[in-house]
């Protein structure tokens, strides 16, 4: 098994989204970006969403979503795992989301590119960390090729939430907050 440290936030202070990943898969690590299969359908669904060219660079992507208040990081900092499954994934540690919430008071989702990313914040963040007053969170379907069972026009329904007001997000069930 592998040990793996993830890629840092991209932010900015006026952030209303969060979206969280489990851990980059074994490309994104090696590029050092955030879904960088070519195959991962993270970048066409940002790009319909928030209406700019998928073949845009990689820097000017991460740039449309920050100018549209969207942050991007990972649930984990750490994890041993081979090859790029979430399943694989071993021994994981969070990243420090206690630090990132209190300089992104703005945040109002919180939502999770897949089921893995949303069990591991539940696991392993909820338990000890306060989230931003009324933020909300969302699970989605994974963007990674391996959930190949999900037609594009289904998958993009579920992302199109991201767009919507957060009084419109439906949160998730049974979700424990910790008082400030």
């Amino acid at each position: 098994m592998s040990q793996l440290t993830g890629l840092a936030p991209v932010s900015r202070p006026d952030a209303r989204v969060l979206l969280l990943g489990s851990m980059p898969g074994a490309v994104s690590l090696a590029q050092q970006q955030y879904y960088g299969h070519p195959r991962n359908h993270f970048w066409p669904i940002m790009a319909e969403l928030f209406g700019f060219e998928v073949a845009l660079s990689y820097p000017e992507r991460l740039q449309a979503l920050l100018n549209n208040q969207v942050a991007l990081w990972d649930v984990l900092q750490h994890c041993e795992r081979q090859g790029s499954l979430d399943s694989a994934i071993r021994h994981e540690s969070p990243n420090d989301f206690a630090g990132f919430f209190q300089q992104h008071r703005q945040l109002q989702l919180i939502a999770f590119n897949g089921k893995k990313a949303e069990a591991s914040f539940r696991k392993l963040v909820l338990p000890t960390t306060a989230l931003p007053k009324a933020c909300s969170l969302l699970a989605l379907p994974s963007s990674s090729p391996a959930n190949a069972g999900m037609s594009r026009s289904v998958r993009l329904q579920a992302w199109r939430q991201l767009t919507t007001s957060s009084e419109q997000v439906e949160p998730l069930d049974n979700i424990s907050r910790i008082s400030e």
